[in-house]
């Protein structure tokens, strides 16, 4: 009987691993020594959670540049803030411009309300480089557009989007503009109060490096003001009265708080405080060069997305000789590498790259622990099975 060989993952994008062992020591020690609940204790322990809590906001608003630590919303993921921030701006009759780039986690809700209210949707095409020009956003505003709604960065091609410019225009017509970060946060660096955005939403399971099941969106003053709350319920806050409290955060944090998973988030924003984005951001830009140029030599396997163009740290590429499907388990059973096939919950995506019809691509995506000898053992695996018989 062999052994296993040894695990190479290459799944980042859906979600980081390892973590720093920072964010597993200060998960376990929760548990282990305190499991209190935030804001609903006076005790020693709950005091503990209070001040962890707090100081993951104040972490996470640093990073991200937001100046009141308030105006950072812990959610349980970049599905749930997606789903806040649409749900709680649009109502009946409204427009919305958003691409055909976007995760079903803007698509899906997007559709919802189009269905359900008549929220009418323009979706815009990228350009042959996979690409939004910030030329095609003035012609889609309409005196009834009441958001723009983009990623940041495809999560299929990784491709990076010029959310700046195309922000500025949201910002010079009064239209709130809300990018989706789930794939950036943590790895490009972003100051949220000097953009032209009105809300960020991300994963602190990404590129943060917190635990699964811990999200954040970021809101603007006036989007402080304006967005309303989806959910209801107990804040540990003003209980003596029947209507939700308007303070930040409690106005968007109703029911428990997943304590474990902010622990460890902001063990993990800590880390990446301290090593730094641009550090990490040209590591993974090393580590997807190499995997782009040696997969490039490989008969058979076809990268992609545009070249030349800014990009996080994902490649898809396709085989001439198995489907998405095959050769993810093909790399899983005997080289022991880890990826994701599909459609990356991006459908509108593989529609525009015509690659629907072959089920997706294959997806590798790198993180800021991934090693130079685990992306030569990767392409050596592509070369393998893909080797002239």
């Amino acid at each position: 009987m062999t052994d296993s060989p040894q695990r190479i993952y290459l799944d980042n994008a859906a979600t980081s691993w390892p973590k720093p062992d920072s964010v597993y020591d200060a998960v376990d020690q929760y548990q282990r020594h305190n499991g209190s609940p935030f804001g609903r204790g006076s005790h020693a322990s709950g005091s503990e959670v209070y001040r962890i809590v707090n100081r993951c906001r104040q972490r996470v608003a640093n990073l991200l540049g937001v100046s009141a630590p308030q105006r950072v919303i812990f959610t349980c993921n970049a599905t749930d803030s997606l789903n806040q921030a649409i749900h709680g701006l649009l109502v009946p009759g409204d427009h919305v411009i958003t691409s055909a780039l976007e995760h079903n986690s803007v698509l899906r809700p997007l559709h919802d309300l189009a269905e359900r209210v008549g929220v009418q949707l323009t979706v815009l095409q990228p350009n042959a480089q996979g690409v939004l020009s910030p030329d095609q956003i003035t012609p889609a505003i309409r005196p009834d557009t009441r958001l723009i709604a983009l990623t940041h960065a495809s999560n299929v091609t990784g491709i990076v989007q010029p959310v700046l410019e195309i922000g500025e225009i949201a910002k010079e017509h009064s239209i709130p503009f809300l990018v989706d970060a789930a794939q950036t946060a943590g790895v490009v660096p972003i100051q949220f109060d000097e953009s032209p955005f009105e809300l960020l939403a991300c994963a602190g399971h990404k590129g943060l490096l917190g635990p699964l099941g811990t999200g954040i969106l970021c809101l603007s003053p006036s989007m402080a003001e304006k967005l309303r709350p989806t959910r209801q319920g107990g804040t540990g806050t003003q209980s003596e009265s029947a209507t939700q409290p308007t303070s930040l955060p409690d106005r968007f944090e109703s029911g428990n708080h997943n304590v474990p998973g902010i622990v460890g988030l902001d063990a993990g924003v800590d880390y990446l405080l301290d090593r730094g984005i641009e550090e990490i951001r040209q590591q993974e830009e090393q580590a997807l060069g190499q995997l782009q140029r040696g997969l490039s030599q490989i008969e058979g396997v076809k990268l992609i997305g545009g070249d030349d163009v800014p990009k996080i740290g994902v490649v898809s590429v396709t085989s001439d000789l198995y489907d998405p499907q095959t050769l993810a388990a093909l790399l899983s059973q005997e080289f022991g590498i880890e990826t994701r096939a599909g459609l990356h919950c991006a459908p509108q995506t593989h529609d525009w790259l015509q690659t629907t019809a072959t089920g997706g691509t294959l997806r590798l995506s790198v993180g800021p622990f991934t090693t130079p000898q685990e992306i030569d053992r990767t392409i050596e695996a592509f070369e393998a099975l893909h080797r002239s018989e």
